[in-house]
């Protein structure tokens, strides 16, 4: 006995030596960078990224997008999918630790050499009595075989632990999915709107360019004005007309792109095109910094795909250990089918236990270990990326709300002086007292005005759209 127990401790010391070849240190570190003070508050601010969607924007066409975006789109079903096979690898890993139990159905036959052992010796051996051992021996088996591999060092756990968290970080993913299928929608319909706008604005000056080119065509006839004059006139409204034209364009595309979002052929999108001057029934709140690591799923996903790695990491570690596998066998088995089920005569069963360690080409192992040690590095950088990345987008959000603001009430201010400049100069052109110059250039200036302050509360609701996404909202 004593014999016997200092050669299982020989062979440990063996094991231990072989493993203590290669660095098997798990505790892997990156540089952290200085977090704001801000981070360190207490995360108890209200954020607009708790409201639904359903709640944050007030156009109930809007709404309707969304949610027949979020049943069809295909992007969004892709990510389900990898949800539904990340749940499978679940099941997968849970099955890996229970033993692997089947029934085994199988014949054959056999036939042994005179010139060996079997084959003399079953010459002389009666396989029943008064009768030799045939030479073709058939063999029959009917029974149960079990095979499980003891899970000593963890490995096939941390598998299962990986699995989960490649699940949950799968999940959080699919979210960061909705969150920019409802931002990229609500973004598109804007910018809808503000094309409608545009057209409407477009077709408002295409009309007065054509009165201006009447009385300009009239004033030549009697002489008050050239022909210089009523070219300049008529290439201004041509210019204008195409303008129109172009915009037009842009809303099919817009509309097209909405409609690819949707998962459907091209339409018509119906919308409200009178939202677009109106502000948000409710104030920006973005809470405080760190709650982005809590409302962000692209966030939550780096943070859980760090997870999934340190236990990859643990299984290529369990790897340079022994493996203990134990199989076993129990069944019904005999040479004539007329005595495979004769108790307890036809039983045969067998038990064996295997203990396998690495020996050969464990620089293998070495790679796979170093490779799943990278992995997890490059998942941590990924998550200091992620909140660096998260913070930056809040940030130059609510800066972009902030000016946007001011920039907006500006260009308010510009359009109301040059809508009174076109009066101005229609009114003293009458008089002879303006050229027709400055009455084209008044125009244009008007146009462009309009077309300024359009494109401004066109960014005023993208912005907010922004922060929504970037604050974590669009998901819930």
């Amino acid at each position: 006995m004593n014999t016997k127990i200092r050669r299982c401790i020989q062979l440990a010391l063996y094991i231990l030596c072989l493993t203590g070849c290669v660095n098997l240190d798990t505790l892997l570190t990156i540089p952290e960078p200085k977090l704001p003070e801000t981070f360190k508050q207490p995360n108890s601010v209200a954020t607009i990224a708790t409201l639904n969607w359903r709640s944050y924007f007030d156009d109930p066409r809007l709404v309707e997008l969304i949610d027949a975006a979020v049943k069809s789109n295909n992007d969004l079903q892709i990510a389900l999918q990898r949800i539904e096979s990340s749940r499978s690898s679940i099941k997968l890993a849970n099955g890996a630790l229970l033993p692997q139990v089947g029934l085994n159905i199988g014949g054959g036959v056999r036939k042994f050499g005179l010139y060996t052992m079997d084959g003399a010796g079953n010459i002389s051996t009666e396989i029943t009595p008064g009768e030799t051992v045939p030479t073709h021996l058939p063999d029959i088996y009917v029974g149960l075989q079990a095979s499980w591999e003891v899970d000593i060092w963890g490995k096939l756990r941390n598998q299962r632990q990986s699995a989960v968290a490649q699940y949950l970080s799968t999940i959080e993913g699919t979210n960061f999915v909705i969150s920019s299928l409802v931002a990229d929608i609500a973004m598109y319909y804007n910018e809808l709107i503000a094309l409608d706008k545009e057209i409407d604005i477009i077709k408002q000056t295409i009309q007065k360019q054509q009165e201006a080119l009447d009385v300009i065509k009239i004033q030549k006839e009697t002489g008050r004005a050239n022909a210089l004059a009523v070219q300049q006139f008529q290439a201004q409204l041509l210019s204008t007309q195409a303008l129109e034209k172009k915009v037009v364009q842009q809303v099919v595309e817009l509309e097209n792109k909405i409609n690819f979002l949707l998962g459907r052929y091209p339409q018509p999108i119906k919308r409200s095109k009178d939202s677009l001057f109106k502000a948000l029934p409710r104030q920006i709140v973005a809470g405080m910094p760190s709650q982005l690591l809590a409302n962000r799923p692209d966030v939550r996903a780096a943070e859980l795909q760090i997870a999934a790695t340190k236990f990859d990491v643990q299984v290529a570690k369990a790897a340079f250990f022994p493996n203990f596998n134990m199989t076993a066998g129990f069944g019904f088995q005999a040479f004539n089918p007329e005595f495979l089920f004769m108790s307890p005569a036809s039983i045969a069963y067998s038990v064996m236990g295997s203990l396998v360690t690495p020996l050969i080409n464990r620089n293998a192992l070495e790679a796979q270990f170093n490779t799943a040690k990278a992995n997890q590095l490059s998942a941590m950088y990924n998550y200091q990326k992620s909140i660096l990345n998260s913070y930056v987008e809040v940030v130059n959000e609510l800066s972009n709300i902030h000016n946007l603001q001011q920039i907006h009430a500006l260009k308010k201010q510009q359009n109301e002086v040059l809508q009174q400049s076109v009066s101005t100069a229609n009114e003293l052109y009458k008089y002879a007292k303006a050229t027709y110059l400055e009455v084209l250039i008044a125009q244009q200036n008007a146009l462009q005005s309009n077309i300024e302050l359009i494109t401004v509360s066109k960014q005023q609701r993208l912005a907010e759209i922004n922060v929504y996404k970037a604050l974590g909202g669009g998901w819930r």
